[in-house]
């Protein structure tokens, strides 16, 4: 009887025993914390506390024991060694679970996109709002020459280095890292044979992407930048102003105007391409790959001048005389007259 009795008793204790275990592991490998919001995005900037980790955490997750997940992570090491990053949890997950993302790094990386920018703190704002950098730490990083002299760039043509598209990298990205990583691009980009079409015209690559700049600001349809880019190219070989608009609007810092006015082309400024010939000290705005290509990719033509048609549909008539120009851009003051566009 009393052997019964111990068996009973042993068996109860196996049986709670397992119980237990059963429990423990429910708690720390079932997939037991459910986002709260479908797909939980769990953002860890650099030089998190582990306090700050277990915020993230209860703002996206629900943590049914939270002192478990404590102890297990301590266990792991976790709490010393925090990770920063973007990562997400596609699907209820355990806290083991969790825990090994974390502490593994593999943090899910980000689309950064930018195009359209015209100068290095909208190129700031732009890219902040998609990785840790915020737009001070970049604009910072954009204002000392000191971070990219030795790369052969200053203050006036770093803005070439970043070539508008679509880039994955990590959330966490630094502002330093985030420029090293453009600056593969840009090599990348330009390869042997883009380098050797800018050669072949006797640009540097700098230089192009200036050109590229001032064509992107004339242009409104992407079939005339390589005629318009033509034109400039060879106002440059004859040493002959190249007298584009969007280089005054740039030196008077004032992209809305719509009419370039006698009275502004007196400006001191070397980006005034009517008082000072050749190219201006670098782009005006972050040049578009496709303004890039028309000036590599340049037209063959004999045409030195162009103007906005009166029609307002965007386009330009070419011109080789001066006379013929006048004419044209006379057509288009009187219409800029009669929509009462003044400025």
């Amino acid at each position: 009887m009393r052997k019964n009795i111990l068996v009973i008793i042993a068996f109860l204790i196996l049986l709670a025993a397992a119980a237990f275990c059963y429990a423990a592991y429910r708690m720390m490998l079932g997939p037991n914390m459910k986002s709260r919001e479908g797909k939980a995005v769990l953002y860890i900037p650099e030089g998190s506390s582990f306090s700050q980790v277990l915020d993230t955490i209860n703002e996206h997750l629900t943590v049914s024991n939270p002192e478990a997940f404590k102890w297990l992570a301590a266990k792991k090491n976790y709490t010393t060694r925090i990770k920063p990053g973007k990562y997400v949890v596609e699907n209820d997950i355990s806290y083991n679970g969790l825990i090994n993302l974390l502490r593994s790094g593999q943090q899910t990386p980000v689309n950064v996109t930018f195009n359209n920018i015209r100068t290095l703190n909208e190129l700031a704002g732009r890219v902040g709002k998609q990785i840790s950098a915020d737009s001070a730490g970049l604009a910072d990083f954009f204002s000392d020459p000191a971070n990219y002299v030795k790369d052969g760039f200053k203050k006036e043509t770093l803005i070439s280095v970043f070539i508008p598209d679509t880039y994955q990298m990590y959330w966490n990205t630094g502002p330093e890292d985030f420029y090293k990583r453009m600056l593969r691009e840009y090599n990348t980009f330009w390869n042997e044979e883009r380098a050797g079409k800018a050669t072949g015209k006797n640009l540097t690559r700098t230089e192009v992407s200036t050109l590229a700049s001032i064509i992107d600001e004339e242009v409104r349809f992407a079939d005339e930048m390589p005629r318009i880019a033509g034109v400039y190219l060879n106002r440059l070989r004859r040493g002959i102003p190249l007298q584009a608009d969007p280089t005054i609007k740039f030196a008077m810092n004032d992209p809305s105007i719509s009419r370039v006015l006698k009275a502004y082309l007196d400006i001191d400024s070397p980006y005034n391409t009517y008082r000072y010939r050749g190219l201006p000290p670098g782009p005006i705005s972050c040049p578009s790959v496709e303004a890039i290509d028309a000036v590599l990719n340049a037209e063959m033509h004999d045409y030195l001048y162009f103007a906005a048609r009166a029609d307002f549909s965007g386009y330009h008539n070419f011109t080789r005389t001066l006379s013929e120009h006048n004419r044209y851009a006379a057509e288009y003051q009187r219409e800029l007259n009669k929509r009462r566009i003044f400025r």
